[in-house]
């Protein structure tokens, strides 16, 4: 009903690749979640929570999922705000594309923040990041997990 998945989607969250582990800085049986690939530039190393089973968006969403996804975020922003030495943390999460959806496939964003970073403001467009700066912010938020 609500849903905009092509035929034939080849979702980049359920292929999660095996190269990509490293960015995964949490993992049980409904929940994983990783350092995301694309940063604003004052919020570097900000998190997305995703549900293992494929579930489009927030209307398709089981509430054990929904569940399991709000108590993991609740844990990675604790640990992001010893980890990254945050002033705060921010939540986001997109449905269909009237509301920012681009990966159908549900994700809650994380993010790290700090006074004066405009991140709803006018700031410019995300960046992709490589591997080796995404995998330190993944070790700190791991570490921060321990």
């Amino acid at each position: 009903m609500h849903n905009h998945e092509p035929a034939g989607y080849d979702c980049p969250f359920c292929d999660f690749a095996a190269e990509r582990e490293a960015d995964v800085v949490y993992r049980d049986d409904r929940v994983f979640a990783i350092i995301a690939p694309r940063w604003w530039p004052r919020n570097a190393g900000h998190a997305l929570i995703i549900p293992v089973a494929h579930h489009e968006n927030l209307y398709d969403l089981p509430a054990a999922d929904g569940h399991a996804i709000f108590d993991v975020t609740q844990r990675l922003a604790r640990a992001m705000r010893t980890a990254y030495d945050c002033a705060g943390v921010s939540t986001r999460q997109h449905n269909e594309p009237a509301g920012n959806q681009d990966v159908w496939h549900f994700h809650q964003h994380l993010f790290p923040r700090y006074t004066g970073d405009d991140l709803y403001g006018t700031l410019p467009e995300p960046e992709w990041l490589p591997a080796d700066r995404r995998r330190a912010y993944a070790n700190r938020l791991r570490a921060a997990l321990a």
